[in-house]
C-alpha cells in the first residue's frame, strides 16, 4: 500500500527525490565516501559560531572527535546542549547537522557539542553510547573552562542519534556521574524490535524502510533484531524502569517508521512520571526536515527550539 496520498504536499518533492538507504556491508564505504563529500561542500551560515574540533580522550584510550559550537560574546556560564547525529548507527557525522547546530546556538545562546562517535558494524553496541557518555562527562569536567553550566546540559539527537541520546540519558542516571537537565528525541531509532513487530500499514514507506532499519540494528547489535537480551543502552525502549529520566521532548512523523515506538516510549514515559512533551506531525515520514522550506519543518524546528528554552530555562 502506497502512503503518498497521505504525505504533506509541501514535503512529498524532497521525498521522492531523496533515495532510500538501502545499505548492505559491501555498500557502505561508497555510500560514507558519498556523503563526506556532500558534507564537506555544504555552507556554513555566516554567524559569530566558529565550530572547533575537539579531541577527547576516553577511557578506552582513543580520541573521541567533537565539534563544538559557542557563539562569540556569551558571558558567564551559559547552557549546553550535547548533540548526536542520525545515521541508522551506520553513517554519519557531526559536520551534516553544523549548519543547523550553528543556528540553534545563536539564537539560544547556549553552547553546542556534537559528538562523533564510532559506528557499526565496525564498532558495534557498547563503541558508539560510550563515545558519547565520554562527551558527556567532557562537558561536565570542563564546564568551567567551556563557560558552561553544569546543571544545565541537555542531551538531543535525530533518529539513530535520539536513540543514542535516549540510551545515553538512561546510562547517565544509573552510573550516577552526571547530570542531564532535558533530553530532545527526534524520531528516535530507539526499538530493535520494530524489526520483528507486525508493520504499522502507513509509515515506513520515504527515506527509511523497514529494511534499512533491519540492517541498522544487525550492525549495532552484531546480532539479528528483536532477540530477548538487548540492552537497554543499545534500545533504549527495552528499559524497563523509566523514573528519575529528565523532563523530555519526542517529535516524530505521523508517517514515521518509529512512530509506534515512539509514541510508546511517551506513554510510558509519563507513567513513570517524566514530564513529557510529544509532537506528533502529520503528513511527515521520516526525515521529512530535508524539505527544510516546508511549513511543517519550519514549526517542527521552531518547537524544539522552544522545548530547549524551557528545558534548559533559557
Amino acid at each position: 500500500m502506497t502512503t503518498r496520498h497521505l504525505v504533506d504536499p509541501a514535503v512529498l518533492p524532497a521525498l521522492e527525490a531523496f533515495p532510500s538507504l538501502r545499505a548492505t556491508r559491501e555498500s557502505l564505504p561508497a555510500m560514507r565516501a558519498t556523503m563526506d563529500a556532500v558534507m564537506a561542500a555544504v555552507a556554513v551560515p555566516v554567524l559569530p559560531v566558529a565550530p572547533q574540533e575537539v579531541h577527547i580522550p576516553s577511557p578506552e584510550g582513543h580520541q573521541v572527535r567533537a565539534i563544538l559550537l559557542r557563539p562569540e560574546g556569551l558571558a558567564g556560564a551559559v547552557p549546553a546542549i550535547l548533540h548526536i547525529h542520525g545515521g541508522a548507527y551506520i553513517i554519519g557525522a557531526p559536520e551534516m547537522s553544523v549548519p543547523e547546530l550553528a543556528e540553534t546556538a545563536q539564537q539560544l545562546g547556549v553552547a553546542i557539542l556534537s559528538v562523533d562517535y564510532r559506528l557499526a558494524p565496525e564498532h558495534p553496541f557498547p563503541a558508539g553510547i560510550e563515545d558519547c557518555y565520554t562527551a558527556l562527562g567532557h562537558l561536565h569536567d570542563n564546564a568551567a573552562a567551556l563557560g558552561i553550566d553544569p546543571s544545565r546540559i541537555a542531551v538531543m539527537g535525530e533518529s539513530a542519534g535520539g536513540g543514542l541520546a535516549a540510551s545515553l540519558a538512561l546510562l547517565a542516571r544509573d552510573r550516577g556521574e552526571y547530570a542531564l537537565a532535558f533530553q530532545l528525541l527526534d524520531a528516535p531509532m530507539m526499538d530493535d524490535r520494530t524489526c520483528v513487530r507486525p508493520r504499522n500499514p502507513v509509515t515506513g514507506e520515504f527515506i527509511f524502510a523497514p529494511e534499512d532499519n533491519h540492517f541498522g540494528w544487525s550492525c549495532l547489535l552484531n546480532a539479528e533484531p528483536g532477540g530477548p537480551d538487548v540492552s537497554p543502552y543499545a534500545a533504549a525502549a527495552r528499559a524497563t524502569q523509566l523514573e528519575g529520566l529528565p523532563p523530555t521532548l519526542i517529535a516524530t512523523g505521523a508517517l514515521d517508521l518509529f512512530l509506534d515506538e515512539n509514541v510508546d516510549y511517551a506513554m510510558r514515559l509519563i507513567a513513570a512520571g517524566v514530564a513529557v512533551e510529544l509532537h506528533i506531525y502529520p503528513g511527515c515520514p521520516h526525515g521529512y526536515v530535508i524539505a527544510a522550506d516546508a511549513p511543517v519543518s519550519k514549526r517542527a524546528l521552531a518547537d524544539k527550539r522552544a522545548a530547549l528554552r524551557r528545558g534548559l530555562a533559557i
